[in-house]
């Protein structure tokens, strides 16, 4: 097991306080007078004011041992990071936390999350891999990340009707609980990490750099093995099929749940109830909460979308698509 230097410190209880505060208190007023967009709008702007302004890449130039890991939110990214940081330690990896291991900078504009994770100038992760490599986990659209020829990226992007209901249940702690309030608030422009559409269409544009690996939740779930020889091939590590079993079975849904408080986050509102991080992970599963017309609302409202960033991104390829919408899509007039 790696030795950080690093250990994650809860963030003190009156800014957890302060922070259940404001979600039960201010937020609701705004939720009773302008509804979930109002509300979500200035935590939106916010973001992206701060995130124009003090970037937590900003300065950092990546380096050969630098492996990026970048999905939207609830994407399957803690399952990403957890094979490429057990193929960089030919899946003999051991820690105590995996952002005692893994920077994620993302995290300098999120509050009471502030120095979650281990910071990018910490050396202890790539000096203790036998293949001198870390892996770094970020949200962030493919425009606000450092690129660098030398690094290597792996991007996964799963399809919005699963992402919604992963993000529906993992943002318990929002005081929405109202299934079409949440879609009005997910097609749109406001919600937490930027939309869907525009960052599906940024990573889409980078498919065919050499340093860039471009994933399919989907197809990832269909075959781990396949997966996990692929990044293995990606990032040119050792890769005899002893190694790629033993990342595979370490990576595995049942694996990391069973070992799920070494991923998850702290309980920030002490009075709220703690998200999980792993509830299914499943691909094509939406249908548990979101009824066939809403499913096909927002098929088309991300095809419309992806259409008019200019985006050739193949949706039908990457997500379930719902019937109706499908038919729509190929007529043209989505």
């Amino acid at each position: 097991m790696i030795k950080p230097a690093f250990r994650r410190k809860p963030p003190p209880l009156a800014a957890r306080i302060a922070m259940g505060v404001m979600m039960d208190g201010v937020f609701r007023v705004f939720l009773k007078f302008g509804g979930p967009e109002r509300a979500f709008a200035g935590m939106a702007q916010r973001r992206a004011k701060e995130l124009a302004t003090r970037n937590p890449f900003a300065g950092y130039v990546p380096t050969k041992r630098d492996v990026f890991v970048a999905c939207y939110v609830k994407s399957g990214t803690n399952w990403t990071m957890q094979i490429a940081h057990q193929l960089v330690h030919h899946g003999k990896a051991e820690f105590g936390h995996i952002h005692e291991v893994i920077p994620w900078p993302d995290t300098q504009l999120m509050g009471p999350l502030r120095g979650y994770a281990v910071p990018l100038e910490d050396e202890s992760a790539w000096r203790a891999s036998p293949e001198g490599k870390r892996v770094i986990k970020t949200h962030f659209h493919w425009e606000d990340l450092p690129y660098s020829e030398d690094a290597r990226y792996i991007i996964v992007i799963r399809d919005p009707k699963d992402v919604f209901v992963s993000s529906y249940h993992f943002f318990s702690f929002f005081p929405i609980r109202s299934v079409d309030a949440w879609i009005k608030l997910f097609c749109s422009e406001n919600m937490f990490f930027g939309s869907w559409a525009a960052s599906t269409a940024g990573y889409w544009a980078q498919r065919n750099r050499p340093n860039v690996l471009l994933l399919s939740f989907k197809s990832m779930k269909q075959d781990l093995p396949s997966t996990v020889r692929q990044i293995a091939n990606f990032l040119q590590v050792r890769s005899d099929e002893e190694t790629i079993q033993r990342v595979a079975e370490k990576s595995s849904f049942e694996y990391m749940k069973a070992i799920e408080d070494k991923f998850g986050v702290w309980k920030i509102i002490p009075w709220r109830s703690h998200p999980q991080m792993m509830r299914k992970g499943s691909a094509g599963g939406s249908g548990e909460l979101l009824s066939p017309d809403q499913q096909r609302q927002m098929d088309r409202y991300f095809m419309t979308e992806l259409k008019r960033l200019g985006s050739d991104f193949p949706y039908e390829e990457f997500c379930n698509v719902t019937p109706a919408a499908e038919r729509i899509e190929r007529a043209g007039t989505a």
